[in-house]
């Protein structure tokens, strides 16, 4: 099998400028067949308070009314995917700007209404990701960079979680690809003691899991990611890797030196 790569790149680099110049350098200099899917950081936020757009969060997620929706669409679409585009095609990576929409390249359904109503958020499954079209466009030389954001096929624009699309995408081209998902932040990996960025915990399964959770040895974010990140190997994905966004080429070869997640 052809190996893909799809690497979701977190919002703290997308904030700094310096940081995301060397990662997107980096990103451009790895060969084959590569998916980039980006957050927004806290540029949504910044130039909502400038247009007098209130962020409301519940349990850290953003509610998306429809001056959000319109917003997030606005930046995430436009102003931070078309700037990293730029910058790719500056470093002569073919790289292809995209949201969910584009060529109904993911789908997704508003999420229904519970204790919450999160607005305009979308959820998207694997089984509704058509494959081929994303294997034309890999196969056809293009990068795609996708933004955070779907559509459910009613003519709304959702915001859309990147960590969670970023499995789902790989999920769906497990079974044309050998796929490593590669989460990149701004820690070395899954760390054993939080105030100790050194303490990476090289390799993670599912009985490792269960152990460091028992003895709360993992601090609670990044525990969504492992979780995601399990649920991905269990449907398919041949490896998942959380490591910092500088030791990104690294962590595409065998030698990796984040925190590797397997069956």
């Amino acid at each position: 099998m052809e190996q893909v790569f799809v690497i979701k790149i977190g919002g703290n680099v997308i904030d700094d400028p310096i940081a995301l110049e060397r990662f997107l350098a980096d990103f451009s200099a790895i060969s084959g067949r590569k998916i980039l899917v980006h957050g927004g950081g806290k540029i949504a936020t910044r130039i909502g308070d400038q247009l007098g757009i209130v962020s409301k969060y519940v349990d850290g997620r953003r509610i998306t009314d429809d001056a959000t929706i319109d917003l997030v669409t606005m930046v995430y679409g436009g102003l931070v995917n078309k700037k990293i585009v730029a910058r790719l095609q500056a470093l002569n990576c073919n790289a292809l700007g995209i949201t969910g929409a584009d060529g109904n390249l993911l789908p997704a359904v508003k999420r229904p209404v519970k204790e919450i109503d999160f607005g305009w958020v979308g959820d998207v499954t694997a089984s509704e990701i058509p494959v081929e079209r994303w294997q034309a466009l890999l196969d056809n030389g293009f990068i795609p960079v996708l933004a955070p954001l779907t559509h459910d096929g009613a003519a709304h624009i959702l915001n859309t979680n990147a960590d969670t699309m970023a499995s789902t995408i790989a999920v769906a081209l497990s079974n044309k690809y050998r796929v490593r998902l590669l989460y990149c932040f701004e820690k070395k990996g899954v760390l054993e003691s939080v105030s100790d960025d050194n303490s990476v915990i090289r390799t993670i399964n599912r009985n490792d899991y269960a152990q460091l959770k028992a003895g709360q040895k993992l601090f609670a974010g990044i525990l969504p990611k492992i979780d995601n990140a399990f649920a991905a190997i269990e449907a398919g994905v041949a490896e998942v890797l959380i490591g910092h966004a500088d030791d990104l080429i690294q962590n595409t070869t065998a030698s990796t030196t984040g925190t590797l997640i397997t069956a």
